[in-house]
């Protein structure tokens, strides 16, 4: 799988990283509003029935994936969002700045993923206050940056995996060229 950068008069898509950069900062001061604002462990009704700010922590992954590891878990998940961030801008490096359908999905994942690993790195744990919920049935809390990665997500599969990305040479990502 080999990638060609682009031609000198093709601008990257690089630029789509403030977007990133507006992720991270709405994301933490949400959560500075949270941790300065908020009681830990307890439903505020936002939506009476439906949604609550609430006030909880999350030392692993999604859904509390590797929550009780030890600690190890948090270099991990630190470790794996800076692989994967570096790996989307450098495919942004590649991508035409006109492709928004491959360069907005990219730059929601990067900025949500760095904003969990200031928390982790800060923290020791992901700070998490938006909770959804149908009568007893609770949605597990999440907070912005998790909104941009799985939006972003949401993103890079319909538009690149179902084709709306146009056709893309071997191992690059975004549209026609």
């Amino acid at each position: 799988m080999t990638t060609k950068p682009l031609s000198p008069e093709v601008p990257n898509a690089l630029p789509w990283l403030l977007v990133s950069v507006l992720v991270i900062a709405l994301d933490q001061l949400s959560k500075w509003w949270v941790l300065t604002s908020l009681p830990e462990y307890t439903a505020i009704p936002v939506i009476e029935g439906f949604w609550n700010w609430y006030r909880t922590y999350n030392t692993g992954a999604a859904f509390s994936f590797l929550a009780d590891a030890g600690g190890w878990q948090k270099w991990f998940f630190t470790v794996l969002a800076f692989g994967i961030s570096g790996l989307l801008a450098w495919w942004l490096a590649r991508t035409p700045r006109r492709d928004w359908r491959t360069a907005l999905p990219f730059a929601l994942v990067i900025g949500g993923a760095i904003g969990n690993v200031i928390d982790r790195q800060l923290h020791g744990h992901v700070v998490d206050f938006i909770q959804w919920h149908w009568r007893d049935h609770y949605w597990p809390a999440f907070n912005l940056a998790d909104s941009a990665i799985v939006g972003g997500a949401i993103g890079i599969a319909l538009f690149g995996l179902l084709g709306g990305g146009g056709t893309r040479r071997d191992g690059e990502p975004g549209g026609t060229r």
